[in-house]
């Protein structure tokens, strides 16, 4: 009897699947950890709250930092994720040649609606992996903002964060890396989207 192997790619050869036009951006995949997965359509609370984020990031960083919004990130672990908001070091030339790399990145931002359990898990423990200082999750069932950071790894060999800080919508919750740049989390969750 054979046995069913898996067919593992590179982050060459998925740049390789691009370039040659077997994935195109109408295809919503990212590679993780060596697979093809195929992201969930976005909802309208996520893409208002995307917007509103990206939005007043934008007025508190300007140029200070590079921000971007579901672009891929490249990671040792075979992985492109496509966040749906990175602030990166640098300015936006700097990338020109590579997407952020880990040591680029000051904070990954995935906001969670059909999602929560797959950025709870999965891409917590692979920005963990990668050593990703802080990692936020915009968790809008919950109405709620997850803040993780201190990436470990366990006796086990997982990867999590040592600490998880908990911020509701009358917050306002600081970001890392940026003196008195603090976001407003009372625009952040749209109406209706939680619970």
């Amino acid at each position: 009897m054979n046995a069913v192997t898996h067919k593992r790619f590179t982050i060459a050869e998925y740049h390789q699947l691009i370039e040659l036009g077997f994935l195109t951006e109408a295809n919503h995949i990212e590679l993780i950890r060596g697979e093809l997965i195929e992201m969930t359509a976005k909802g309208t609370p996520h893409t208002v709250c995307s917007s509103i984020l990206c939005r007043q990031l934008d007025r508190l960083l300007g140029d200070r930092a590079v921000i971007c919004g579901q672009d891929p990130i490249t990671l040792p672990n075979q992985s492109e994720p496509e966040p749906d908001v990175v602030i990166a070091r640098g300015r936006d030339e700097d990338y020109l040649a590579h997407h952020p790399y880990p040591k680029d990145i000051l904070l990954v931002i995935e906001i969670s609606d059909k999602t929560i359990d797959y950025d709870q898990i999965t891409k917590l423990s692979l920005y963990a992996e990668a050593g990703i200082s802080h990692y936020w999750i915009v968790n809008l069932p919950d109405s709620q903002l997850e803040h993780h950071s201190q990436p470990y790894q366990n006796a086990q060999n997982k990867f999590s964060y040592l600490s998880k800080q908990i911020y509701l919508p009358n917050q306002s919750v600081a970001i890392s890396g940026f003196e008195n740049a603090f976001l407003d989390l009372s625009r952040l969750f749209p109406q209706g989207t939680g619970k």
